[in-house]
């Protein structure tokens, strides 16, 4: 019995190695036969991009390159099985189309037209051997849907990073550190403050205080209609942080909503110094700043009311 079960385990063995040999052999012969009428299928395939209405944002000369391209890459993952050159030129790819408007939908669907011309290609090689065709189709498909979705996610991935840093840029200007005078710097907060957004704030605020050498900072918050307490707890943190740089923070414009938010939170506002609107903070900023670059007397061999060596 037990002879006959590891007999039964050897020629199961023996039938997965054949199989996969077959297997190597068909994607050799296809790979080969892509290669060798490569001129032809990639004009075919820049022909039905165009006749498709892809890539519209491109010249025909810019799609028959890219096509081009694209096709080696293409027969190089399914010569190897490895796919990471095709993703590094998926990414280098989506970096120049991507800022010209080009779609998901349309990388997605030159990517299938690619497969549709690739097949038709086979259909006509093997038509008269039904069976080879079929086991070469059993091949190429699944290497070739793992292809376009790498090509397809490699440029998602892109779009993303794009619309990542372009909201980024959207928020530093939403919420530009101006330098009043100097020394003396305002942070206006207009609109809804979420946790990502109050990093940022506290990030660009910290590096404009060092830069700038700011002594006294006014952050104004008349334009925030409400402020949950994670974000009021960032607020703190951000007046506590600029104060290790050297800078005393006076916040303006507080709601009561906000003001009932912070002490719900246990922040005792008489450790923060606020003012009721923006005019009266940088008022009170002008008079910290008199006070601090003020030498009561002359003693030092200044004039009262000369500055501090910076």
């Amino acid at each position: 019995m037990d002879t006959k079960k590891s007999m039964s385990v050897s020629t199961r063995a023996s039938d997965a190695t054949a199989l996969s040999e077959s297997s190597a052999g068909l994607l050799r012969e296809l790979v080969a036969h892509l290669r060798q009428n490569r001129t032809q299928l990639r004009e075919e395939w820049a022909r039905r991009i165009t006749r498709a209405e892809l890539l519209t944002a491109m010249t025909e000369e810019e799609i028959f390159a890219e096509a081009t391209a694209v096709y080696d890459n293409y027969v190089e993952a399914l010569e190897t099985g490895t796919f990471e050159a095709l993703q590094a030129y998926s990414r280098r790819l989506s970096e120049r189309i991507i800022p010209r408007g080009v779609e998901t939908d349309e990388v997605v669907g030159i990517v299938l037209l690619l497969r549709d011309v690739l097949a038709r290609s086979l259909f006509t090689k093997y038509q008269d051997n039904v069976e080879k065709l079929n086991r070469i189709l059993d091949s190429y498909e699944p290497a070739a849907n793992r292809i376009a979705n790498t090509v397809a996610v490699g440029f998602v991935e892109e779009r993303e990073r794009i619309i990542r840093q372009q909201q980024e840029a959207i928020r530093e200007l939403s919420t530009p550190v101006l330098q009043v005078r100097e020394r003396l710097l305002i942070l206006p907060i207009i609109g809804v403050i979420d946790p990502q957004r109050a990093r940022q704030l506290t990030e660009q605020l910290l590096r404009a205080i060092r830069a700038n050498r700011a002594k006294v900072v006014v952050i104004d918050v008349t334009g925030v209609a409400a402020m949950d307490s994670g974000v009021a707890n960032h607020l703190v943190q951000t007046v506590e942080a600029s104060r290790l740089l050297g800078a005393t923070v006076i916040v303006t414009g507080l709601s009561p909503e906000i003001a009932q938010t912070l002490v719900t939170i246990g922040v005792d506002l008489s450790e923060m110094a606020t003012v009721g609107d923006l005019q009266g903070g940088i008022e009170e900023a002008e008079r910290l700043l008199a006070d601090r670059v003020a030498i009561p007397g002359p003693q030092a061999g200044r004039e009262p009311g000369t500055e501090l060596n910076r």
